[in-house]
Parts: C-alpha cells; sequence; structure tokens
C-alpha cells in the first residue's frame, strides 16, 4: 500500500480526508503546517501529498514550488485542495506544481478517484 501525507492545518478537513481515504487502506500522515510536511515529505518519502494552500510557517505555493525544485520529489503527486476558488489561484497552483486542483468542499468520490489516478 501507499504512503499519502494530508498536509493541512484544519483538524475537521483532516478528519474529513481521512474518512474519505482511509477505506483504501493507505498509510495516511498528518502535517499541520508546511514546515513540518517538507520534514516529513523527506523523512517518509510519501507517494502522494494532499496539501492545503493556506498553512502557517510555509503555505502550500511555497511547498509546491520546493518540491518541484528538488529532483528526488519533481515528479510525486501534489493534490492541492483549498478553499482558494478563483480561476487565478487555480492557474497559480498549477504553475506552482500541482498535479490536481480541488476547491473545498471536495466530493469524497472525486478525491478517491484522483487518488486512486495518481497511484496506479
Amino acid at each position: 500500500m501507499a504512503k499519502i501525507l494530508i498536509a493541512e492545518d484544519s483538524a475537521t478537513s483532516v478528519e474529513l480526508l481521512k474518512r474519505a481515504l482511509s477505506p483504501l487502506g493507505h498509510t495516511l500522515i498528518v502535517a499541520s503546517n508546511g514546515q513540518d510536511a517538507e520534514q516529513t515529505i523527506r523523512n517518509e518519502h510519501p507517494d502522494l501529498v494532499i496539501l492545503d494552500i493556506i498553512m502557517p510557517k510555509m503555505n502550500g505555493f511555497q511547498l509546491c514550488r520546493t518540491l518541484r525544485s528538488d529532483p528526488a520529489h519533481e515528479n510525486m503527486p501534489i493534490i492541492v485542495i483549498t478553499s482558494m476558488d478563483r480561476e487565478s489561484d487555480r492557474y497559480w497552483g498549477m504553475k506552482q506544481g500541482a498535479s490536481e486542483y480541488l476547491v473545498k468542499p471536495v466530493d469524497p468520490s472525486v478525491l478517491v478517484q484522483k487518488v486512486q489516478n495518481y497511484l496506479r
């Protein structure tokens, strides 16, 4: 099974994501800010990252750029899930290296499908 990092500072959002993804049987790891997420990625080497944009210490755009500039992580799937829903936000997220850009609230079935597509 795969390792999935959930980088999200909202406990409620983390629980909703866990509820949607737990039935898949993957190992779920949580980081509550961008700096912890970066360190966890370097230590745990997850197969996929679910990334919020608005987080303390380092936002998701910064983390996405950092990961894409590192050859060890440049191809890792990053699914952004955020409340930032303007077209310019989506454009900027994809420009920073997001594999997918989803807006909260995310339909759990859509999230599961996206995760399964990247982990095949």
